[in-house]
């Protein structure tokens, strides 16, 4: 097993879902508490982090369009609730004793930085963990898209996508029992086949920068360790 982390800088994005544990809505805070341990363990390993969340735990754009709101007001409201997830993450490390910044692609100056790229560079730089708020601060893109985004921005060795399952699988493997698991594939295999890593644009822009997508189990205690090692279980789009 490699001791030393294969990655110096690295972009963690985390569904809002992956949040909640067990629960159906909000935030389990023994499952933030753990996500935010190891954090701090790769941290301590010497690597740079930057992490971008999701809402879906507070927020859904497709509920309020089902109840008739247009889609860009619908996004901006997703928008903000990934500022909420933010600042639960940014608190929790933070009580671990984790230097941390909150950088929001729409200005909320009262709770967190403005994102400014130079700025989060530093940040990263300097060991505090840079958490990226509000996808891209536009509506009509991911929070997907939005974390492709800032790891070309930062410079980012990697993408790690936390998920429900423990890589990337030809079909939902808890659908369908005779889905296929990968261990590596190209940027041209999950657009050709339709996998449902992230969306078209996220993975068109991790191509274009040559940046990895490493797919591994948030569920997995240390996983997130293990795949910056270069060990452990996970799927790599590159």
């Amino acid at each position: 097993m490699a001791s030393k982390p294969k990655y110096r800088r690295v972009l963690l994005k985390l569904s809002g879902e992956g949040l909640m544990g067990n629960r159906e809505f909000g935030f389990d805070f023994d499952t933030v508490n753990r996500i935010t341990e190891e954090i701090k363990a790769v941290t301590e390993m010497g690597v740079q982090v930057s992490v971008v969340v999701g809402a879906g735990n507070i927020f859904r754009g497709n509920m309020a369009q089902d109840a008739g709101l247009d889609r860009a007001s619908a996004d901006y409201m997703g928008m903000l609730a990934t500022v909420i997830n933010a600042l639960a993450i940014q608190n929790t490390l933070e009580k671990k004793g984790v230097e941390t910044r909150v950088q929001s692609a729409i200005p909320i100056a009262s709770v967190c930085e403005s994102y400014i790229r130079r700025r989060a560079i530093r940040h990263m730089e300097k060991g505090r963990v840079v958490i990226f708020a509000s996808g891209t601060g536009n509506p009509f893109f991911t929070t997907d898209t939005a974390a492709a985004l800032r790891a070309v921005e930062m410079g980012c060795d990697a993408i790690l996508k936390a998920t429900q399952v423990d890589g990337v699988y030809s079909a939902d493997p808890k659908m369908d029992t005779d889905a296929e698991r990968y261990d590596e594939l190209s940027y041209r295999d999950v657009l050709m086949n339709d996998l449902k890593v992230m969306d078209a644009a996220a993975i068109v822009l991790a191509r274009d920068n040559k940046v990895p997508i490493l797919v591994f189990s948030l569920h997995n205690p240390g996983a997130f360790g293990s795949v910056v090692r270069g060990d452990g279980v996970f799927t790599v789009i590159r």
